[in-house]
This record gives structure tokens, sequence and C-alpha cells, in this order.
């Protein structure tokens, strides 16, 4: 059983705790009937229709459209996506799209757009998804080369291509991000609200990687979309995007954190019962001393996201430093610790199958999506070096 201490933690509240429970219970009757990492797009479905129904989704839209709080309460999506993870990594995925798909809409939306969009998502009845990386643009949001042209008072026109788009070809929706020219680099770029089924959009591949999920590049060729459709003004897509990715990115470290735990309980589980020399494993001071790296990592990680959660739930209008940092230790420890369980269990640990190795192809990912490993670093830097320089004058 993995270790639930920390609930006892500052950060949270009884309803957070209450929310752990709840979910720790029905993930356990219900992940492993769903989720068939065969059949992805499937899976997807059934998990977020299912999600929806138990009420979970609620997590991912504000009250005001059937969710559970006022606003996006970040703790209660670290606590479903940690939560998720350790059971299965598609169930994670499934969650996390339908609030990343529709946060910037929850953000920076119309009240329109937000009574059409947000409501079918909290039930499970609608797929949303997120498109802002491009082939020569993920990193550098500021590279963005896909077109937002005038067509006429109420329209623009999108052409381009976007990729490695989480939900890609399986989506009700998307949020686009768009060059719409109102100033150069970053500060020209505007959001969209974007129907699958829009004419001119097209899926132009479907990208298999080694953990599958839903993953496309999507193609835009004089693809029409109302200017009703923007989510803000114009040319305020990079702000709309990181203040998305502010509340999201902590999630991206819950979810680490989640296969990191899973690891270490399996661990835990083969070291003590696993025989070696006539005694159990875990009774070898080597083992003991990559067991507790592991404890350490992962606790050190659950403080970190758990941090920059309660920070922004407290209120900050900005936590770019503390979700970068949480993403950056949170996905870096979990590799780490996961590639320790699979060291520990020897030949099982590689076997096709077993929990350990679905465990480390899950979570390379997760040190490269929604911000690599090394931008959180210039994030991380940048923000001390220029705290440090306001501080001396």
């Amino acid at each position: 059983m993995a270790d639930k201490s920390f609930l006892s933690w500052p950060f949270f509240e009884d309803r957070h705790r209450d929310l752990a429970a709840s979910l720790e219970h029905w993930a356990a009757e219900n992940v492993a009937g769903l989720s068939d990492h065969g059949d992805v797009d499937a899976s997807c479905r059934r998990l977020v229709a299912a999600l929806g129904k138990a009420g979970f989704l609620r997590h991912a839209i504000p009250q005001a459209y059937g969710g559970a709080s006022e606003a996006l309460d970040v703790r209660s999506l670290c606590i479903i996506r940690e939560t998720l993870a350790r059971f299965d990594g598609l169930a994670d995925f499934a969650f996390a799209m339908q609030g990343l798909g529709t946060g910037s809409i929850s953000l920076a939306g119309s009240a329109e757009l937000k009574a059409r969009y947000l409501p079918p998502v909290g039930r499970g009845e609608k797929l949303a998804a997120f498109a802002l990386s491009e082939p020569e643009a993920g990193s550098d949001v500021a590279a963005l080369a896909t077109q937002a042209d005038p067509d006429g008072p109420n329209h623009v026109v999108l052409n381009g291509t976007k990729t490695w788009i989480s939900n890609g070809g399986i989506a009700d929706h998307y949020v686009v991000f768009a060059r719409t020219g109102e100033a150069t680099g970053a500060r020209g770029l505007s959001a969209f609200v974007v129907d699958a089924d829009t004419q001119g959009l097209t899926i132009a591949e479907r990208i298999e990687t080694i953990a599958p999920h839903p993953l496309a590049t999507l193609s835009f060729e004089n693809c029409r979309v109302p200017i009703s459709h923007r989510l803000g003004n114009p040319g305020e897509g990079f702000k709309v995007a990181m203040a998305t990715l502010d509340i999201f990115r902590s999630t991206v470290g819950a979810a680490a954190l989640g296969f990191a735990r899973a690891a270490l309980d399996a661990t835990l589980s083969h070291t003590t019962s696993r025989q070696l020399f006539g005694a159990p494993l875990a009774d070898l001071q080597m083992t003991q001393a990559s067991l507790a790296d592991m404890v350490a990592e992962v606790d050190a990680a659950a403080l970190l996201v758990y941090r920059a959660a309660w920070t922004k739930d407290r209120g900050a209008a900005r936590v770019t430093r503390e979700a970068a940092l949480a993403k950056l230790v949170a996905t870096e420890n979990a590799q780490t610790v996961i590639d320790r369980a699979v060291q520990l269990h020897g030949g099982m640990g590689v076997t096709v199958g077993s929990k350990v190795e679905a465990l480390y192809r899950e979570i390379r990912a997760l040190r490269i999506y929604e911000g690599a490993s090394e931008i959180q670093k210039l994030v991380i830097a940048r923000q001390a070096i220029a705290d440090h320089v306001a501080k001396v004058g």
C-alpha cells in the first residue's frame, strides 16, 4: 500500500482527504477494467465517461459550470493525478487532458464559451485538447508559426501545423494557439477554441510513443473559426498559455509522484519477499540504501508539488517558480526512483508486462512535455537571478 501520511500535512483540508479516500476506492474498483493499453482511444473514452459519471471531472472545471470548486483547486487536481497515476498511466492521462484542454477556457473564455464547452467536459461527455506545440516550436513558444488571419469582421482563418497534441484524433475540441501579429514574438499570439469537426482541420498523423496514449499531428488549412471563439483579447495567447501551465505544470509533478510511489510500493513488496542468500533481499544493506534514497526522493517531490499547489490555491497570481521546481524535481526524482526499482527487480524489472517495466516507459515523457527539465532550470535560475538583483538594488 502506498504511503498516504502526506495527507496529514498542513497543505490539505478535510475535503482533500475525503477526495483522496473516495478516489482511492473508486480507482481500486474500476481502473483496471476500464484501461486497455492496446486500444488507447477507446480506453480514454471509457475512462473519461466513467470519471465524469463518478463526479471526479467536476474538479477540472469551475463551480459555476458544474465544477466542484469556485475556481480550479490545484491541490485537488494534484491529488487526483497522483492517485490515478499510481493505478494506471492512461487513467491519469484521461483526467489530465480534460483539465488542460479546458483550463484556458476556464481562465480566459467568455461566458458563452464557458457555458458551451465546460459542462460537457465535467460530465465526461466531451474530450478536450490543448494544441500549443509545433514541429519547430515546442519549448520556444514565441516561435509559433501557425497563422490566424482575419476573414471578414467576425472570423479568422487558421493555417499551420500542430504536433505532439495529446488527445489528438479523439478530442471534440482543441484550444489552439496561433500568430495574430499584434506584436513580434510571444506578444503576437492569440488562443482560439476550435471544434474538431471544423472544416479545414484534419488529423495529419497519429504518433506512437513508448507509453501509448492518443497523440497526433494536426493540420489547419483555411480553417475558419469565429472571432467569438478567441480566449481573451488579441495578442494575449502567450499570457493565456502561461497562466494555464502555471496551474497544470504542478499536476505533471503530481503524476510523476504517483508513478514514483507505485514504483516504491512495488519495490518494497518485492525486496521483502524475494529471498537471496537465505534472507530477504531487503536485508542487504545496499538494498536498504537504495530504498532510503527512493523514500527521500518521493518525499522531496511531494513537498514541492503540494507547496506549489497550496501556494496557487492561496491566491498567488503566479507560481511560475514554484511550479517549475515541482515539475523539475518530481519528474527527475521519479525517473531515478523507477530506475532503482527496475534494478532491484532484476530480470523481472525489464520483463514486458511487469509493473516497473510499464512505469519505466510511462515516466520518460513527463520530463519533456509541458516544459522540458532543461526549460524548468532556465525558469528557476532566471527567477533566482532576478530576485537577487532586485534585493541588492
